[in-house]
């Protein structure tokens, strides 16, 4: 497990009530914006946040646990953007949220996931839309349409949202080295996931794991276009044709067609 250098040490990873640290039901997939917190650290948080869709009613005690987490995690994203990821200590989030440190790693294991916690459903998102696809279309159908619908939508989640709040969060993943390595392990555990709801063989793995690197891909692609200056309304028709033609090459294998 990649750490920034700073984790619980002998400390209790788990959450409260040994639940699992990666936080409540977020779902980043369909965007970042929901509400705003206050100036722009808070905003930026806010906006990072409509990675998240509305999930199943939640008890008291789990309601709480989620404002918790989102307490504590706007509050380090606030911090992350004004000063830098490394600048920030776990003591000084922990203080910010009026809390211990201790009680911070028991709801994020390591200082990146305060971060990354924001997509940890988005993990089983791609096995969510192979799942319960209509009777009749094939798994990369379903995909394709979901990722094409995503990029209609400016979902952030495919790189083409030109917010400038999103855009700050993402530049703030995409430029700390110890959180794209953190993210790795949320990819993988999205392959995972993909694998199972593909059926769980060996050759359902290594679907998931071209699949996942392809939706990374085309999201990284359409985010570097963004950040350089372009607008989303004019990287769309370009994006919308890569991803057809990252589907294509999906179904058909690495093996070029014959030329004519």
């Amino acid at each position: 497990m990649v750490m920034s250098g700073e984790n619980a040490g002998n400390e209790s990873v788990g959450g409260p009530g040994n639940e699992p640290g990666s936080g409540p039901g977020h779902r980043p997939g369909s965007g970042f914006v929901r509400e705003s917190g206050h100036g722009s650290g808070g905003q930026a948080a806010g906006h990072a946040r409509q990675l998240s869709a509305g999930s199943a009613p939640l008890g008291l005690r789990e309601r709480k646990k989620q404002l918790t987490y989102q307490a504590v995690s706007d509050a380090a994203i606030a911090m992350f953007l004004e000063r830098g990821f490394d600048k920030v200590s776990v003591a000084e989030v922990a203080a910010a949220a009026d809390i211990s440190k201790p009680t911070l790693f028991r709801y994020f294991p390591a200082k990146e996931d305060l971060v990354l916690h924001r997509f940890a459903d988005h993990e089983d998102e791609p096995a969510r839309v192979v799942a319960g696809r209509p009777s009749g279309d094939s798994p990369l159908d379903a995909l394709r349409r979901h990722f094409l619908d995503g990029l209609d939508r400016r979902d952030p989640v495919t790189g083409l949202c030109d917010v400038p709040e999103v855009l700050a969060f993402l530049r703030l993943l995409y430029g700390t080295p110890s959180l794209v390595a953190r993210m790795y392990a949320y990819q993988g555990r999205s392959e995972t996931a993909l694998a199972r709801a593909l059926g769980g063989g060996a050759l359902d793995r290594l679907a998931a794991g071209q699949i996942v690197a392809v939706l990374r891909i085309l999201a990284l692609d359409n985010w570097r276009r963004i950040d350089a200056g372009e607008s989303a309304d004019r990287v769309y028709a370009g994006a919308v044709q890569a991803a057809e033609d990252a589907f294509v090459q999906l179904r058909t294998g690495l093996e070029p067609g014959p030329r004519g």
